[in-house]
Formats: C-alpha cells, sequence, structure tokens
C-alpha cells in the first residue's frame, strides 16, 4: 500500500496529527504494515510540498495538525480509481527463487518445504490475527487478504513440488 495514499485516505476523514496517522494507518491494516512515525512525517512533509495537504495549526497539546486540500482529495479519488497493475507491483522473490533453485539444480524439494512451512506459520498467524481482529472491517479485509495469498501460495507450492517431480 501506498503510504502516501494511506495518509491521504486518512486525512480524507478529518485532520489528523502524526502520531494520529501512525496509529489509525496501523490499526487499519491490522497491525501488518508497521509505520515507522519517520516515515509519517517524512510522506506529509512530501505532501504538503506537493500542495496536497496543508498545515492546519495545531492541536492543545501543541501536535501539527495536518488537513487534506482539495488537489489531495483529487489524487486521493484518481487513486481510487485506478486498478493496480501487476507492474506496479514488486518481483516476487519467491517466484525468481525457485526459478533459479531448478535452473541451478539446486534441490528444489527441500526449497519448496522450507517455503512451505514459512507459508504455513503466516498462514496461522493472519488466521489466529484475524479472530482477534473483532469488528473492524478494514482489519478483517486486510487480513482476509493475507490469508488467501498465503492458500494460493502453499497452492502454488504444491503445483511447483508436482512440476518438479515430474521432471526428469
Amino acid at each position: 500500500m501506498s503510504i502516501r495514499h494511506g495518509l491521504l485516505a486518512l486525512l480524507s476523514g478529518g485532520p489528523r496529527y502524526g502520531y494520529q496517522l501512525r496509529v489509525e494507518f496501523e490499526a487499519s491494516t491490522g497491525g501488518t504494515w508497521p509505520l515507522n512515525i519517520g516515515q509519517v512525517y517524512t510522506t506529509l512533509a512530501r505532501l504538503e510540498r506537493d500542495g496536497l495537504v496543508a498545515p492546519g495549526g495545531s492541536d492543545e497539546q501543541g501536535r501539527a495538525i495536518y488537513t487534506i486540500t482539495e488537489p489531495g482529495r483529487r489524487e486521493l479519488e484518481h487513486w481510487y480509481g485506478t486498478p493496480v497493475a501487476p507492474t506496479d507491483r514488486p518481483r516476487d522473490e519467491l517466484t525468481i527463487k525457485i526459478a533459479m533453485a531448478v535452473a541451478g539444480g539446486v534441490d528444489v524439494a527441500a526449497v519448496l518445504q522450507t517455503q512451505r512451512e514459512a507459508t504455513m506459520r503466516a498462514l496461522q498467524e493472519h488466521t489466529r490475527a484475524k479472530h482477534r481482529a473483532g469488528e473492524g472491517l478494514a482489519q478483517r479485509l486486510v487480513l482476509d487478504s493475507l490469508i488467501f495469498k498465503a492458500e494460493a501460495e502453499l497452492r502454488w507450492l504444491d503445483h511447483c513440488e508436482a512440476m518438479a517431480k515430474g521432471r526428469t
């Protein structure tokens, strides 16, 4: 997820200060993508430079408050309206690792088993986190996505193993 757009989305709900944005971002993503507070303030500075947010004074405790600007709302609307293309996603390191293991004569079964165990642990952790998430729809959707991706990865690993066994 784009931190830039995530912060704009949160600010579209009303003015907020940096730490509040960090907490709400992490809560919205089920704690699966922790943010460093420095990332938040660096991103806010860039958003301000680009005219997408504006400082809105400070609260009673002296914390700087940020608000989304009209150009920021348009940017956010554009982001929501634009599908995420496969080319926008980073390279899949697991796919590359397995392809290189096959091409390099490495023990592919061992590589697949190591990954399968790690993916199964992640699936179990995500499932437990979903049960703890309670009523937060945003958190449950993020965790469902992680669960579905882990399940798909396990199916793909099974496919890779079957293909590797059939290879002579």
